[in-house]
């Protein structure tokens, strides 16, 4: 930055801003919060170490890392962004969990209203029809889906679930 302004790094740590600054360009003086956060929670120097190991290409996207990592730092000292992850991975598992019983129920629903079944079924389309139709209401089912290979098991189903 030379004579102008200072970079945020430097403001903060009340330094002269160099021209080589390894801050400057990733830190600028206009969004201070942004290094405030990144040195409150790493520190300039190991910032400044890790800045240098980086290949100037990529340290922006190092800058922006540091400062996604302190900020989940600051909300969450203990698990930081592994904490974020788990609680989203948790989420994505309950609504494929979700998805999965309405795709059951569905074809529960379907089965009910088909008068009859097609002739001719291959070997695990008959497995399937046969493991759906079976009592939902005394034990788990496992329904096979034949346009994939996955199984899913689902808990007994019960009629107004779905409406209620």
């Amino acid at each position: 930055m030379g004579g102008s302004s200072p970079c945020a790094s430097c403001k903060l740590l009340r330094r002269r801003c160099a021209k080589d600054c390894i801050f400057a360009p990733y830190f600028p003086s206009d969004d201070p919060h942004k290094f405030a956060i990144v040195h409150k929670v790493f520190g300039a120097s190991n910032v400044s170490k890790m800045l240098q190991e980086i290949p100037v290409h990529q340290r922006a996207d190092a800058v922006s890392s540091l400062v996604y990592e302190a900020n989940a730092r600051i909300r969450d000292p203990v698990y930081g962004c592994v904490g974020a992850i788990s609680y989203l991975q948790s989420q994505v598992s309950q609504l494929q969990m979700q998805l999965a019983v309405a795709q059951a129920e569905m074809l529960c629903i379907q089965m009910q209203q088909e008068p009859s079944l097609p002739t001719q079924l291959d070997d695990e389309d008959q497995k399937s029809l046969l493991l759906a139709s079976n009592n939902f209401n005394s034990m788990p089912q496992f329904l096979s889906f034949s346009s994939s290979s996955n199984i899913v098991m689902q808990e007994p189903l019960k009629k107004e679930s779905l409406w209620t």
